[in-house]
């Protein structure tokens, strides 16, 4: 059987992975955080004062999911499964991964095309997967609950309940991969910790990363489209 001797990689990827298909990453000067403060728009307290401003907030960022494409990283990326067992970690809210062909996809931090019961966010009973047409969510749009559906965006505060899920395919990585990330946020930058000792770790950034680790670190000073196609080279795939 083909599978048994594929070995395991697993792909940590953050804003930065986006950032060539034109999604605006949160943290640079320029990015969202500048334009709408954290504590307006991605905390608990923030929906709680002003439930229509954050759900305005996401459906613009939705809206703008129509606009933009995968980039070449995110398709080489899914390419990668023919030849090894991938599992892609992902920060990010957006479905470039999905839509590039990727079939096994971990969202740490939730996905913007789906919508959860506002007092119960985790219940899988009340997540729904909007489609395109749907985009557009008002204030009176409930969950089967009976609350109001909010954005399935974990929030700062919030816990992250993939986590485990998360830990459980990185504790059995042959290969490990992280792009696009500033290791900044946790628990996700504690990932690399999880990592086997034996496991070779790539890390895909055009930037300089402090990963806080002393391990031995693969770093290739691209972005996400040359990075991963540096990273088949390197692969030898």
């Amino acid at each position: 059987m083909k599978e048994e001797i594929m070995k395991n990689l697993v792909v940590l990827s953050g804003a930065g992975m986006s950032a060539e298909s034109g999604i605006s990453t949160f943290r640079d000067a320029g990015g969202l955080w500048d334009k709408y403060p954290v504590e307006q728009v991605a905390t608990p307290e923030g929906y709680a004062r002003d439930p229509e401003l954050v759900i305005n907030f996401y459906n613009e960022r939705r809206k703008q999911l129509l606009d933009v494409k995968p980039n070449r990283g995110h398709e080489l990326l899914a390419g990668l499964e023919k030849y090894f067992n991938v599992t892609v970690i992902t920060q990010n809210v957006d479905n470039l991964h999905e839509r590039a062909g990727s079939t096994h996809i971990v969202h740490l931090h939730g996905e913007l095309t789906k919508v959860c019961s506002s007092r119960d966010p985790n219940n899988p009973h009340y997540i729904k997967e909007l489609q395109p047409e749907e985009y557009e969510v008002r204030m009176g749009d409930r969950a089967g609950d009976g609350s109001q559906f909010r954005p399935f965006i974990v929030w700062f505060g919030e816990s992250v309940p993939e986590i485990e899920t998360a830990i459980d395919f990185v504790e059995k990585a042959d290969i490990f991969v992280i792009i696009g990330t500033s290791m900044n946020v946790y628990p996700a930058a504690g990932l690399l910790n999880y990592v086997p000792r034996g496991a070779e770790v790539y890390l895909i950034d055009p930037k300089p990363v402090d990963t806080h680790t002393s391990r031995p670190i693969h770093v290739i000073r691209k972005g996400a489209s040359e990075g991963v196609a540096e990273l088949q080279k390197l692969l030898g795939v």
